[in-house]
């Protein structure tokens, strides 16, 4: 770490639990249609367009995995991006007037300045006490970098 903390500051937020699910449905899931569709033994059930089935899906699986498992939130001294499943936004600190992660939210909702919001799956409640340590550290660098400078 850098003398000035500013490495772990600006580390990125990754959900620990997804990850975790994310390999071990890809391990049954994605491993388990390839080695049906690519090593069972012909039968009456198993023909070729039942094996094309079984590897189009594992392939279906794996990108959507892939996507999930890739969800996360690289902040810097302008401002953050977040890559959740389908999209990847940046916003100017200055954008985030609030940053909320309640007992019914699944993961981190930032308020932003338009009247909008944006979901932030990198920071997540399944990760229980560490999600929290997450969306704390999101807020305390949304209040250190987001406020506009005063004018003279």
């Amino acid at each position: 770490m850098s003398d000035d903390g500013t490495r772990d500051r600006f580390r990125t937020f990754r959900p620990l639990w997804a990850r975790v699910a994310v390999v071990v449905t890809g391990a049954v899931a994605v491993g388990g249609s390839l080695v049906v569709g690519l090593g069972a033994d012909d039968g009456m059930l198993l023909d070729d367009g039942t094996r094309v089935a079984f590897v189009a899906f594992a392939v279906g699986v794996a990108w959507l995995l892939w996507r999930l498992g890739g969800v996360h939130a690289r902040p810097d001294p302008d401002g953050l991006t977040v890559r959740n499943v389908v999209r990847t936004r940046r916003v100017a600190w200055a954008q985030i007037v609030g940053v909320r992660l309640t007992m019914n939210d699944p993961w981190v909702t930032l308020d932003l300045s338009d009247g909008g919001t944006l979901a932030v799956m990198g920071i997540q409640r399944a990760d229980g006490e560490r999600g929290m340590a997450e969306a704390r550290r999101l807020q305390d660098l949304t209040r250190q970098l987001g406020e506009a400078p005063e004018r003279p």
